[in-house]
């Protein structure tokens, strides 16, 4: 289920920021890259992490994290902090040589920005307008954890934004309102969000402005996705180290200039993890606990499932020709074992919105029963009107919404 809930995650994504506009496109780069775009960019020299190491243990920590002069394992004494580059670096071809070495990319943007003259001539776009992509990245953490809070190896989602020099404010705050809403729509709580507004002395050394949409995790309040107005540093560093002019042509105006640049940037995995926390529950069920994940339809791995009361051969065939014509719609599982309340419990425990269970009075009347996961109302509805009644319900629609020939059947 979690490969499902990812990849939901990354299509919601996707939809949104490219499939839905047409200002944005997307793109696919490489993980290895010339080293040159790394010294360009500044990751060779600057992106590194202080770096402490406990005397008793020998337990390396990032000393940003720490909130004592301590060690946290074995509280001992630890060193002076030292700079750690955090890019992983490894050999091109069979000789392991200074001329050999390339890194694993740490993010996705450099991609993007070196692709800039490619995606501006064959993409036929005029500013502004951006680029998107998602893609693994690499980051050699001194302390990981968290569960997939922090990792090495990691996706990442990023666009970069291609804007007139002048207006970087307005579209920040564009980007900063639409990002902060995304999460909102996908059913994240309003008040487990909060906004980190970077002063100056926090901000890197190429950001004109920075905020970070923060979530509150279990372990406190935590980075979610930063937003940053980079001005035009990146495209003026490739441009004074290829040689290659990075500049636009603007039709209107008939000026050149370097664009300016806004980028919202978020993992994968962070995101998962600020679903999955948000939508877990625990609710009283007479003398029981359900648990349930009230995941928004769009991110749940499972849309529908198919329950057979019985698995009786009439009643289990029938069952199985729903399911097959539910499966091309969308993700849809089948479920026959154990009795119809444990099988709601264990979709409840998935997310998944809806079950759809077929009974012998199924047979006789050709009707189906729908059953809500978040309020468990229930109503019935022809079998040959499923499939567009969990169309619209997934898409919003109130479930007492019926279509001809439907019936509530049961609330709560």
């Amino acid at each position: 289920m979690g490969v499902e809930l990812k990849r939901n995650v990354k299509d919601a994504w996707w939809r949104s920021i490219v499939q839905e506009r047409d200002d944005i496109i997307g793109m696919d780069t490489s993980i290895l890259m010339n080293p040159k775009v790394w010294e360009a960019s500044g990751h060779v020299a600057s992106f590194s992490d202080p770096l402490v190491e406990c005397k008793a243990c020998h337990l390396r920590w990032k000393a940003d994290d720490l909130t004592e002069t301590k060690c946290p394992s074995c509280s001992g004494e630890l060193t002076e902090e030292r700079m750690f580059n955090t890019m992983f670096k490894t050999f091109i071809g069979p000789v392991e040589e200074d001329a050999a070495v390339v890194y694993l990319r740490p993010e996705t943007a450099q991609g993007m920005f070196v692709n800039f003259p490619n995606a501006l001539s064959t993409g036929r776009k005029r500013l502004p307008f951006g680029i998107a992509q998602q893609g693994k990245a690499f980051r050699n953490e001194i302390t990981t954890g968290n569960f997939i809070f922090r990792s090495r190896e990691f996706e990442i989602m990023e666009f970069e934004y291609f804007i007139k020099p002048g207006t970087q404010d307005k579209w920040f705050e564009y980007w900063l309102n639409e990002r902060y809403q995304w999460y909102q729509k996908l059913g994240i709580k309003t008040d487990h969000l909060k906004l980190h507004h970077k002063k100056k002395e926090e901000l890197a050394h190429y950001a004109l402005a920075a905020t970070d949409i923060e979530y509150d995790f279990p372990m406190g309040w935590g980075e979610l996705e930063g937003i940053a107005s980079r001005g035009d540093f990146d495209l003026t560093q490739h441009a004074s180290t290829s040689g290659k002019s990075m500049e636009y042509y603007d039709d209107e105006t008939k000026e050149r200039y370097v664009p300016y640049v806004v980028e919202p940037s978020v993992g994968v995995d962070r995101a998962i993890l600020v679903f999955l926390c948000d939508a877990y529950d625990e609710e009283p069920d007479k003398d029981e606990i359900r648990v349930v994940l009230h995941f928004h339809p769009d991110i749940a791995p499972i849309k529908v499932a198919v329950l057979p009361l019985s698995r009786k051969e009439n009643l289990a065939a029938f069952a199985r020709d729903v399911y097959k014509d539910l499966r091309p719609c969308f993700a849809t599982q089948y479920d026959d074992t154990q009795s119809i309340g444990r099988r709601y419990r264990r979709q409840d425990e998935l997310g998944t919105p809806y079950c759809v269970t077929l009974d012998f009075q199924s047979l006789e009347d050709n009707m189906a029963t729908i059953r809500e996961r978040d309020s468990m109302h229930q109503i019935r509805v022809p079998v040959p009107a499923l499939k567009n009644t969990l169309l619209a319900k997934l898409a919003g629609e109130d479930l007492f919404v019926l279509p001809e020939g439907g019936k509530i059947w049961k609330q709560g």
